[in-house]
């Protein structure tokens, strides 16, 4: 299914009053580690509040103009980093959103629970939270997953793109099989503390062990369907059918690579001559994207649309259903977009296309801002029963899963 910009000039109105009151909690963005990437982390060099169009997909004039309220900051680090320095790393993220914050308290503010969303949603401002990506990030100590709680994060991915030594991740070769009982104690702490199961980056195994596992809803920040787009990276009918009973929300995605079939391969070819370069294949500072744009122009790339997100969309909510779906750009974490989702203010034409499909305000609400919400709440509430008879966990890896055999 296709649609062009002309198709959706009936419901852009439309789209954005529904934005006005249900704007998007979106799940998963970058521009923290762009930040580091590009500027390490000197806002003045990268001043937000202006309009930074060619250098970054986010600033705050394009975050209004595409009606965010709520946003999951991503304060991930390369899972080829390990150890203190993946923690250090982790840490830095996190400071450059209180640096964010702090530098501008007119349009961001701190959330950690879902009434300060709401609240923050009653006083026009951008509710900011904070998501680690991936489980290296806490050096295999549940102290330190419990110490990045204290500083804000709200959810974990467990993985990134490479296994760790206690869970599988969906780009790497079998590792533990899914999650081994380590693994399964940092669900049953993340669930003890508050702190969301974020499943985006794992793998299908890895889905399966933490919905077995998790009393609490979980989350995939963004990710899309396998169904529709046959990437390791997005998750199975069968898991999807799981969210209804276990509560929690999957975020589509608006990365290419993820979304489109025919961008796949494409996408494996650009890594790799990124990689020729001697470059990272996530690299998106203005020089690897020169590079990017000479295979572009030599390969033509691929473009996927607002359509096809909306296309997974509807998948999604076949088989998950409207109270839990949501969305998640990750944007500023990828090189391409789609197109009429070039950047954080393109969210109304994707709102505007799904009103063309005929999705309902009531259900269009749901996706954009109430299903996240419910679903952080849903996770304050289980884990203040687990407190009430279960103190913090010291478990170690040594301990619950022998000797390791990975670096992490």
């Amino acid at each position: 299914m296709t649609s062009s910009p002309a198709d959706l000039s009936p419901y852009l109105s439309q789209a954005l009053d529904l934005l006005a009151e249900h704007p998007v909690a979106d799940g998963h963005n970058d521009l923290p580690w762009a930040l580091r990437e590009t500027v390490r982390y000197d806002l003045a060099q990268r001043d937000i509040a202006g309009d930074l169009r060619g250098r970054l997909h986010t600033d705050l004039p394009r975050l209004r103009a595409g009606g965010v309220g709520a946003q999951f900051w991503s304060v991930y680090v390369r899972s080829d980093m390990a150890g203190e320095d993946a923690v250090s790393a982790t840490l830095e993220q996190i400071d450059c959103v209180d640096q964010l914050l702090a530098a501008y308290p007119k349009d961001l503010v701190r959330a950690l629970t879902a009434d300060d969303m709401e609240k923050a949603r009653g006083e026009g401002r951008i509710a900011s939270l904070k998501g680690a990506e991936g489980g290296h990030s806490i050096n295999n100590s549940l102290a330190t997953l419990r110490a990045l709680y204290a500083l804000g994060v709200r959810y974990m991915t467990l993985t990134h793109n490479d296994n760790i030594a206690w869970a599988d991740s969906a780009t790497d070769a079998v590792g533990v099989g899914g999650l081994s009982p380590f693994g399964r104690e940092v669900v049953r702490e993340m669930n003890r503390t508050g702190m969301l199961v974020d499943l985006s980056h794992v793998a299908a195994s890895t889905m399966r062990d933490a919905l077995d596992e998790s009393v609490a809803p979980v989350i995939f920040s963004h990710s899309s369907s396998r169904a529709v787009c046959d990437h390791p990276r997005n998750i199975p009918d069968d898991v999807l059918a799981q969210l209804p009973a276990n509560g929690g929300v999957a975020m589509a995605t608006f990365v290419p690579k993820f979304i489109l079939p025919a961008a796949v391969a494409w996408t494996q070819a650009a890594d790799e001559n990124m990689r020729a370069h001697g470059r990272h294949h996530l690299d998106t500072t203005p020089e690897a994207m020169e590079i990017h744009r000479a295979f572009e122009a030599a390969n033509p790339r691929p473009v996927a649309t607002v359509a096809t997100v909306a296309d997974h969309l509807d998948h999604m909510r076949e088989v998950a259903g409207i109270d839990h779906i949501g969305i998640g750009g990750d944007y500023d974490g990828t090189a391409f977009t789609p197109s009429g989702l070039d950047d954080v203010a393109g969210y109304p034409n994707l709102i505007a296309e799904l009103l063309r499909r005929g999705w309902s305000s009531a259900d269009l609400a749901k996706l954009t801002w109430s299903n996240a919400v419910r679903t952080l709440r849903d996770a304050e509430s289980v884990a203040r029963d687990l407190q009430s008879h279960r103190g913090p966990s010291n478990a170690t890896l040594e301990q619950m899963d022998g000797a390791p055999t990975l670096d992490a």
